[in-house]
């Protein structure tokens, strides 16, 4: 499996695992994230979710080998709608999943591994862990409505510096401009992810629902409004002119 799920004393613990490839994602993996997700969401037993990564990464993102394959079918005259369906299914996923969500970044977090993040409740980060998103070097439009999150999260100027140069972000510069909430010590993220889990947990499962469901309607639509605008371009470039890894 290259997501496991489990369950304990209140808490669901899903790990993207894949460490050979540093956790990027194929389609199969998108879809079994969301599947493990809808299962979590819908058990009364657990209060609080984690994700995290197997080994030395959190996601290196999408998986470019099978991106470009999916591109050049499109490219071929597949249809597009077809190509990207396992990303969107995550997504919508992510969306309206209505636990806490904790991310423990135990590593490297590149496109859709930073671009999760801020669909996360709270984020936690291993000092040494970095993270960046590549789509001006690739040269793809933005995703997961990064487009808005991240102006919404870090501000304006912050955001469009990350978008634009691609750079990597540090785990103390992470926590600084409020992509994370505080930095782990080296190999001790998920524990502290679990303890704080466990805190969270231990309160009303309502309240804890109706404050995340809450904060989540003073987003309005805006999400969704991005998301159709980001994956709208990434079709109409797939049938341009197709990706190169």
């Amino acid at each position: 499996m290259s997501i496991d799920s489990e369950k304990l004393d209140g808490i669901g613990i899903i790990t993207i695992n894949r460490p050979e490839r540093k956790n990027a994602f194929t389609r199969s993996q998108y879809e079994d994230l969301a599947s493990a997700l809808k299962e979590i969401d819908a058990d009364d037993s657990v209060h609080v979710a984690i994700l995290t990564g197997a080994g030395g990464a959190f996601s290196s993102g999408q998986d470019l080998k099978e991106m470009a394959e999916m591109a050049t079918a499109v490219a071929s005259g597949a249809p597009a709608s077809s190509q990207p369906g396992g990303f969107t299914v995550l997504l919508d996923g992510l969306e309206t999943f209505s636990k806490p969500l904790i991310a423990a970044v135990n590593g490297v977090a590149v496109g859709i591994g930073m671009t999760l993040l801020p669909f996360c409740d709270i984020v936690l980060i291993d000092e040494t862990a970095r993270m960046r998103v590549p789509f001006s070097e690739l040269g793809v439009p933005p995703e997961a409505a990064s487009s808005i999150l991240f102006a919404d999260q870090i501000g304006w100027q912050r955001a469009a510096e990350i978008l634009l140069t691609a750079r990597w972000i540090e785990a103390p510069e992470a926590v600084e401009i409020g992509l994370a909430l505080r930095t782990a010590p080296q190999g001790e993220v998920l524990a502290h992810a679990v303890e704080l889990a466990k805190t969270i947990a231990s309160k009303s499962a309502y309240s804890t629902r109706v404050i995340k469901q809450l904060m989540v309607a003073g987003r309005g639509g805006r999400i969704k409004e991005a998301r159709a605008r980001e994956e709208a371009l990434f079709a109409e470039l797939f049938r341009s002119r197709g990706f190169s890894s």
